[in-house]
Parts: structure tokens; C-alpha cells; sequence
């Protein structure tokens, strides 16, 4: 599936028309540039692979496809596509906002903040136990994790005390609330995981599969707002000349018999 990659830039809000104020992302979109494309007969799939950012080192393999492509060096990623959308871009060579028809609602992909080890009551949602004076030292313990004897063991995926964040997190259906084509960004309702400065993945919403990035054919515009086009009038038919009526020929007088002389 065809999507967008940007830097997570902050947050701010939109106000509406009928004075609703509404949080906002804004993203600012890479313009990515195509360096490989799998097929099925190559790699088993079809997928396009595009260069964001930009870096001091990559590995020799890569070093080739950055160079090959004219691009300067930086971070790769690849897109998933069916063979309809592998050829509908194979003219293709840079993704961007200019480049694509953007749906209405997406899919963000990002890695949420890291928030070091916590306890069971913050990663968990836990209720702790009493805070009086006849419980010691455990208002906020987990409690017992395993049984005594069968099976005598803790079951693998134990809600427990670890490492909170950093992982990679999908949040969907999010409606795009304006784009900015001049500076490359992108506001969408709503929060979206990662800090200030994180890389994130815009996806069209996998729930509504009507909602694809498709070529643009000309200025992207935003979405909600786009002027509709007034249905143009279909132009009259060019009126054949009318024929004047002709006068009727008044019908020739038919020659009168003389009356026979009777003899």
C-alpha cells in the first residue's frame, strides 16, 4: 500500500467555523526518492523502496543504490504494493504531497515515547491496594503472578513491572484535517505516537479501502475543502435554420368546358 513518510513536527490546534477548536499534528513529508523496485519475479512481491533523511554512513550495498539513483545518502523504507498499484507508479520516481491524491483518512505508524521501566499500576492500569496503616510497604505491588503447586510456573505474556514505550504503534483512521503543499505538511486530527522529531508512516486507513494515495494530476488541494466543480453546461445545439414555409402554389384552375350547343 502506497503511502508517506515525515517528521512529527509538534502539535497545535485548528479552529473551526462554528468555533470548535480542534487538536492537529503537523507533519512535515519527505520527498522521497524511488532507489529500488521489487517484483514478483525478482523478490517474490511487489514493493517500492524510497530514501528519506539524510545520513553520514550506509553500508556499500546501499551506498550503490543511493548513487545509481542520484540521491544523497540517508534511511530506507519500503512500501508493500499490489501489481495495480506497482504499475500504476512505474513512472514514477519521487514520492511527495505535489505527487499523490491524498484520502481523506490514514493510518499513522510510528515508535511511541520510551518511558523506562515502570511499574505495574502506570504500564498496566493497576488498582493499587489499601493505603492504611495495616498494609506495609505493597500499596502499589502487582499482587501474586503463579500458582502454588499446578503448574507451578508463571504464564508467558504475565501482565508484570518492564519497560514502558518505545515500540512500534499504529493508530487508525485519523481524517487529515488540511495540507499544506508549499512548506510539505500535513495536519491530522488527533495525536500521533513518537516525540517531536520522530519518523512516522502515513498510510491510507486500512478500514476504509476506498481511501488510496493515487497520482495527482495536477495541485493537491485540501481535501475537505476542495472547490467542487460546477457542472458545466452542456451547449446548446446549434439551431438548424428553419425553412420558411413555402406558399402553397394555388392549385391551377382546371380549363371549363363550353357548354356543347344543343341542336
Amino acid at each position: 500500500m502506497l503511502g508517506l513518510v515525515g517528521t512529527k513536527k509538534g502539535m497545535t490546534r485548528v479552529f473551526k467555523d462554528d468555533g470548535r477548536s480542534i487538536p492537529v499534528t503537523v507533519v512535515e513529508v519527505f520527498n522521497s526518492k524511488i532507489v529500488q523496485r521489487k517484483t514478483q519475479e525478482s523478490d517474490g512481491y511487489f514493493a517500492i523502496q524510497v530514501s528519506y533523511g539524510k545520513r553520514k554512513r550506509v553500508s556499500k550495498s546501499n551506498e550503490k543504490k543511493f548513487k545509481d539513483n542520484g540521491t544523497d545518502k540517508g534511511y530506507l523504507t519500503e512500501f508493500n504494493l499490489s501489481e495495480d498499484e506497482f504499475n500504476e507508479i512505474a513512472s514514477l520516481n519521487e514520492i511527495s504531497l505535489k505527487s499523490l491524491q491524498n484520502p481523506k483518512v490514514v493510518d499513522v505508524l510510528g515508535v511511541s515515547k520510551g518511558k523506562g521501566f515502570a511499574g505495574v499500576v502506570k504500564r498496566h492500569n493497576f488498582k493499587t491496594q489499601d493505603a492504611t496503616h495495616g498494609n506495609s510497604l505493597s500499596h502499589r505491588a502487582p499482587g501474586s503472578i503463579g500458582q502454588c503447586q499446578f503448574p507451578g510456573r508463571v504464564f508467558k505474556g504475565k501482565k508484570m513491572s518492564g519497560q514502558m514505550g518505545n515500540k512500534n504503534v499504529t493508530i487508525q483512521n485519523l481524517e487529515i484535517d488540511s495540507i499544506d503543499l508549499e512548506d510539505n505538511l500535513i495536519l491530522i486530527q488527533g495525536s500521533i505516537p513518537g516525540s517531536v522529531g520522530s519518523i512516522v508512516k502515513i498510510l491510507p486507513s486500512i478500514k476504509n479501502q476506498d481511501e488510496k494515495f493515487t497520482l495527482a494530476s495536477g495541485d493537491n488541494i485540501d481535501p475537505k475543502e476542495a472547490p467542487k466543480e460546477e457542472p458545466k453546461e452542456a451547449a446548446a445545439p446549434e439551431e438548424e435554420p428553419k425553412e420558411e414555409p413555402k406558399e402553397a402554389a394555388a392549385p391551377e384552375e382546371a380549363p371549363k368546358e363550353e357548354p356543347k350547343d344543343n341542336k
